[in-house]
């Protein structure tokens, strides 16, 4: 048995099921009313399928925008697969739920951020420094929306 219930790790899995039971819903029956989504991901992440020049273009971090247009969502338990359109030219790209690294829905000012991975493994090496009685750093925290907001 574990020596400790590891809240950061449940956490993160239930607020990936979060986005995942809120796209499929999407891929089902459309965006409702106002909501709109900032997803920004991990381009290096281990199953990111994207365009080479759209790599080229953003080689860590990407943020795509689901909102006005965008076709195919397709929703499975270990990402989503989405067609974008950049400058005209439609561009199909797949992204891992564990690449995610935030979910903004600016509409009702709801966000999730993700630590990444290189800060659970710093967090991991400073474990044996940190006295028993500290708890450990939050694995998720709601997303500041000021840079998501329309000027």
């Amino acid at each position: 048995m574990p020596r400790t219930i590891d809240y950061g790790n449940l956490m993160h899995h239930a607020m990936r099921g979060l986005i995942r039971q809120v796209l499929d819903s999407v891929a089902r029956h459309g965006l409702p009313g106002e909501h709109h989504f900032f997803i920004t991901f991990d381009t290096n992440h281990a199953g990111v399928a994207l365009a080479d020049w759209l790599h080229d273009r953003y080689p860590g971090e990407m943020t795509i925008v689901l909102q006005h247009w965008f076709d195919n969502l397709q929703v499975d338990d270990d990402g989503f697969a989405v067609t974008l359109n950049f400058g005209d030219q439609p561009e199909p790209m797949y992204i891992p739920f564990d690449a995610i690294r935030t979910f903004v829905d600016p509409s009702v000012e709801f966000g999730l951020r993700f630590e990444t991975h290189e800060a659970d493994e710093d967090d991991e090496e400073d474990e044996d420094e940190q006295p028993d009685d500290d708890p450990p750093p939050p694995a998720g925290e709601v997303v500041r929306l000021d840079r998501f907001r329309k000027s």
